[in-house]
Formats: C-alpha cells, sequence, structure tokens
C-alpha cells in the first residue's frame, strides 16, 4: 500500500481515479480548490488548497508524507478560458505542484497530459506520419491547451534531469475520458452522451474517435506507480481503450473529417483505435478491460446500425 496525493482529485477524472485507487488499497489523499462531497471521495482525505500558491502547496505536500503523486489540476478542456489564461494557470499549477513535489522528496511524481499535443484538429490541417499514432508521434501542439500539456512532459523531464533517478517520473496522456455514470446518459466533457457521440460522428471527429474509461485510467496509474522503478525515467504513455467511439470503420471515418488522410487511415481496420496503447500493455502489463460495446445499456447496442465486426486491436505495435 502506498501513500499517494491526486491533484485536482474532486474532478471529472480525479474521482473515479481516487476511487480507484483507495480500492486498490492505496492510502489516497485529494488536493483541490475546495473538498467535495461526491460519493466516490467517502473515506478519502481531502486538502483544500490553491495549488498557484507555490509555497503553500510545497508545504502541504511536504506535510503529506507521500509515497506518490499524481497531478491532474489544470484548466481541462481546451478554449474554455482565453488562450493565454490556459497557458499562464496549466504552466503555473506544473511549477508549483512538480516542483513541490520534488523539493519534499516523493520518490514517484506521475503527470497527466494529453493526446492534443500531437496537432490534430489545426486550422491548417493535418496528417499524421502514419497510424496508428502512438508516443513515437511527433508533438504539434497548435493551441495554449496543448501546449500546456507538452509543457507538462517536458517538465518532468527537466525535473529528471536534475534529480536522476532518486525520482522516478512519468506523463500519461488519457485519451477522451468516459466516467462511469456517462455509460448511463450523463452528459460527457462537450455536454452529449456517449450516445449521441456514437450517433453522430463530428461529435467525436475532433478527438479522432478516441476514448478510455475513467476507471481503466485509475488501473494504469496503479500499474504505472509500481512499474516506475523498473522502467526508463520520464517515460510518456498513451492510455485508449482498444476500440474507437464509433460506428463506422475509421478508415472511411478519418479521412472523411481529415482531408489527405485516405492513405495513411487505409490500416486502421474496423473501429479499431487510431491511438495505440501498445507501449503500456509492453513496459506496464496493463490493458484496458472497458469498451463502449459492454459499457453502454443494452437498449443503446441494439440498433440496427451497430457493427457486426469486433476490434482487431492487438498487444502489439510500434
Amino acid at each position: 500500500m502506498s501513500r499517494i496525493v491526486v491533484t485536482g482529485g474532486a474532478g471529472r477524472l480525479g474521482r473515479s481515479l481516487v476511487s480507484g485507487l483507495a480500492t486498490a488499497g492505496h492510502e489516497v489523499v485529494s488536493f483541490d480548490r475546495t473538498r467535495s462531497d461526491d460519493p466516490a471521495l467517502a473515506g478519502v482525505a481531502q486538502v483544500a488548497i490553491d495549488l498557484a500558491d507555490a509555497d503553500a502547496t510545497a508545504h502541504a505536500l511536504q506535510e503529506a508524507h507521500a509515497d506518490a503523486l499524481i497531478h491532474l489540476a489544470a484548466i481541462a478542456v481546451p478554449f474554455s478560458a482565453p488562450e493565454h489564461v490556459i497557458m499562464r494557470t496549466n504552466a503555473m499549477l506544473a511549477i508549483s505542484v512538480l516542483g513541490g513535489a520534488v523539493a519534499a522528496g516523493i520518490p514517484k511524481i506521475v503527470a497527466a497530459s494529453s493526446p492534443t499535443v500531437l496537432g490534430y484538429g489545426a486550422p491548417t490541417g493535418w496528417v499524421p506520419g502514419r497510424f496508428p499514432l502512438d508516443e513515437d508521434t511527433a508533438p504539434a501542439p497548435w493551441n495554449a491547451y496543448a501546449l500546456s500539456k507538452h509543457l507538462i512532459e517536458q517538465t518532468l523531464r527537466m525535473y529528471a534531469r536534475q534529480t536522476g533517478d532518486t525520482i522516478r517520473f512519468a506523463a500519461f496522456r488519457p485519451c477522451y475520458v468516459i466516467a462511469p455514470e456517462e455509460w448511463a446518459g450523463a452528459p460527457t466533457q462537450q455536454g452529449h452522451t456517449v450516445r449521441e457521440r456514437l450517433d453522430d460522428p463530428a461529435l467525436s471527429a475532433p478527438a479522432v474517435f478516441n476514448y478510455v474509461d475513467a476507471r481503466d485510467v485509475a488501473t494504469f496509474c496503479d500499474r504505472l506507480l509500481e512499474a516506475l522503478p523498473g522502467i526508463p525515467n520520464a517515460e510518456t504513455f498513451f492510455v485508449a481503450a482498444d476500440d474507437a467511439l464509433a460506428r463506422e470503420p475509421l478508415a472511411d471515418l478519418v479521412p472523411r473529417f481529415f482531408p489527405g488522410t485516405d492513405e495513411v487511415a487505409a490500416v486502421l481496420t474496423g473501429t479499431t483505435s487510431a491511438f495505440s496503447n501498445a507501449k503500456a500493455r509492453r513496459l506496464l502489463g496493463w490493458a484496458p478491460t472497458h469498451s463502449w460495446r459492454s459499457e453502454l445499456p443494452a437498449t443503446d447496442l441494439d440498433r440496427k446500425d451497430a457493427p457486426t465486426w469486433t476490434s482487431t486491436a492487438s498487444s502489439s505495435s510500434r
């Protein structure tokens, strides 16, 4: 059992992550702006704190006596605030929290990045060199949110260069997070239901049809913290479902919404995800266990246009 501080523990992903880690037997402390009465945090220690206050954050992390830190706190949606506010806030939180954790001597430090660092959706067009997208795909952020997430990855590497292997770091890029209640019809982060995102491909296209169940992110983080001492330092991982949030083949859908990708998207058979989770499988032994096919109510699956194929995602890729 480890004592783990989770920043942003009262957020959409944070609630499931905190709950999952607690269920796995860890002692979890949530750091957020306010304490939450959400049932997922019942019995979990909560600290109300302004994480932008670097001195207060460093002191709180010192007092936490944690074995690990997972940093989620950030402005979590692109263009949900002015670009300069997103950049300033997320960068400030990265230095405040990650720097405070280093100063406190927390031996395992993990931070959430985003698949958006790859640059899909750029107004000038976007054609990746190949599919599936993975950790070797070159980042090309085109907005402040994506740039701030890329900066978080670089901040971890900066601290790794300062501390060597005395502290173990990692970044992870969770795909479009779907919380457990959203399978039952609660609105997703963009305000649509999961079924609406499936019925109208234009709603899932901005994320290149990626998604991941929040509970799978929790199992990923649990496995990552366990594996950190034995893997290369400051690695980055995609955390993705095996399939895409789509009823149609991605080889058809991706070129429809991303012109010029016909050739590179041809390798995406059926609704195999455009994002590879092979690195997490290979280095961590982690695999997602939730899919929209298993989680949506049966009434949503009994549709005439529901696909008859199964995902061909495999555990081996580049």
